[in-house]
């Protein structure tokens, strides 16, 4: 399997932004690339500006939103809690069988739920997801002030799963930092042992900003090998 699995340190932490930025980038680089969220939870939400995740993915790589987000929910919960207000619940195998379909055709992206250990099912998490399979990771971290502990959390847990996590990207990382931002990429390589990047902020979502923004991003480096 080839591809590339995004997980953050927490909700909104930047996990779609960085998603769209690297599906932009390798659709524009003639990539075959697909995209992956196994569930989203709270589209019962009042639509804002930007698209609801799954939409925003598969406008940048042609997918219909249904085949991107196989598991689509109302309540902004946790995607267990979702899944049983709607009496039903997720099953593991099936979730990992959607992913191997859809890299059976090329590189696939997959986006997590939240964070490592969100449960997607009573006994089955986002990071165990991620074990099966086996693909390299990437985490999503905001660049301000507790980003350091929740980052460094987010490595342990990994690592402790035997993942193989490519690097850090903070996001949205401003054009120019401050001394604080700064601080916190060279503490979380250091003490993390990782690649810390930055990823611009993206202004609307348009399949160019992303690309644009992902054309930074070492993505062919990150894949190779895996």
């Amino acid at each position: 399997m080839r591809g590339l699995f995004v997980t953050a340190t927490d909700t909104a932490a930047g996990k779609t932004v960085l998603t769209a930025a690297l599906l932009g980038a390798m659709t524009a680089a003639g990539e075959r690339v697909q995209a992956h969220k196994p569930v989203v939870t709270g589209l019962d939400d009042p639509d804002g500006d930007w698209p609801a995740d799954h939409e925003l993915l598969a406008s940048i790589t042609g997918q219909s939103a249904e085949d991107v987000a196989p598991l689509r929910y109302g309540p902004a919960v946790s995607p267990h809690l979702a899944a049983e207000l709607a009496g039903e619940q997720i099953q593991a195998e099936q979730v990992i069988e959607r992913v191997r379909l859809r890299a059976a055709s090329g590189t696939v992206i997959v986006e997590g739920v939240g964070g490592l250990l969100v449960p997607l099912g009573s006994d089955f998490t986002v990071c165990d997801l991620a074990v099966e399979l086996k693909l390299p990771i990437l985490i999503a971290a905001r660049p301000g002030l507790g980003t350091i502990n929740h980052t460094l959390l987010t490595l342990r847990v990994a690592r402790a799963a035997g993942l193989d996590v490519r690097a850090v990207v903070l996001t949205p990382w401003p054009l120019e930092p401050t001394r604080m931002q700064r601080s916190n990429s060279e503490t979380i390589a250091r003490l993390g042992g990782v690649e810390v990047v930055g990823l611009t902020s993206v202004a609307s979502p348009e399949r160019a900003e992303f690309a644009s923004a992902g054309a930074g991003l070492p993505w062919r480096r990150w894949l190779s090998d895996s």
